[in-house]
């Protein structure tokens, strides 16, 4: 018989510890959350609601997992029934919690000056994009930070070669990948690769943060074909 305590402990990440990747779940129910209560909000006229979302999202940025409603609904109750997720970069999701408090933030004041037109539509975007997210996945400011971080690499000018002194002798057309032990889509990728016949050599971004740096990898996985020099001759992924 598989019990919770026993799905609980088979999951690959510990969801207060390991903060730098999420199950995918996780912020879907967050955002379910927060489009049903601000929904209630706009239904109800009670525009306080949207100041408590406000402080929930703040909250959970500022201070940990563990001041996240949310978060303690999905992991304590939720994952351990129906199993981990996949696992993704948790900055995406952070970056859209973010511009939650942006726009939540607004509203609440909106409606504190008595410009409720204003604090209505601030909170109907949120709830609209939130609803989007939890319903199909789509999650708008997750792919805002995604191109944010492609253009800051591209500006960067950082993935334009490889070092070998940081990842070992390359030969014409390995594929160089920046990944996470602990992310889904990363291992997808390399075992694509490598099933296509590529040679891959992998960066793994929790032991090796300085290239990270180094090379502009603001969201894993990032891959590129590069030459035996380590010119970069394609950018496969990121």
């Amino acid at each position: 018989m598989i019990t919770t305590a026993t799905m609980a402990s088979s999951r690959r990440a510990d969801p207060w510890l390991d903060t730098d990747v999420i199950d995918a779940r996780a912020p879907r129910t967050n955002q379910a959350f927060l489009a049903i209560v601000a929904a209630i909000s706009l239904a109800t006229g009670w525009w306080p609601l949207v100041a408590l979302l406000t402080l929930h999202l703040t909250f959970g940025l500022t201070l940990g997992r563990a001041w996240c409603v949310t978060c303690h609904l999905y992991f304590r109750l939720i994952q351990p029934r129906f199993g981990e997720g996949p696992l993704e970069d948790s900055r995406p999701p952070r970056f859209a919690n973010l511009v939650g408090v942006a726009f939540l933030g607004a509203a609440t004041l909106s409606y504190a000056a008595g410009l409720a037109g204003a604090g209505n539509l601030l909170t109907a975007i949120v709830a609209t994009l939130a609803g989007l997210a939890a319903a199909t996945g789509l999650c708008v400011g997750c792919e805002v930070y995604k191109i944010g971080a492609r253009l800051r690499g591209i500006t960067a000018h950082l993935l334009e070669r490889v070092d070998s002194a940081d990842v070992g002798a390359l030969a014409d057309g390995a594929v160089v990948e920046f990944t996470h032990p602990l992310c889904t889509e990363c291992r997808r990728l390399e075992e694509d690769l490598r099933g296509q016949g590529r040679l891959v050599v992998t960066v793994d971004v929790s032991k090796r943060p300085e290239l990270a740096r180094k090379y502009g990898v603001a969201v894993v996985p990032v891959a590129v074909r590069v030459s035996a020099d380590g010119t970069v001759l394609e950018r496969i992924a990121g």
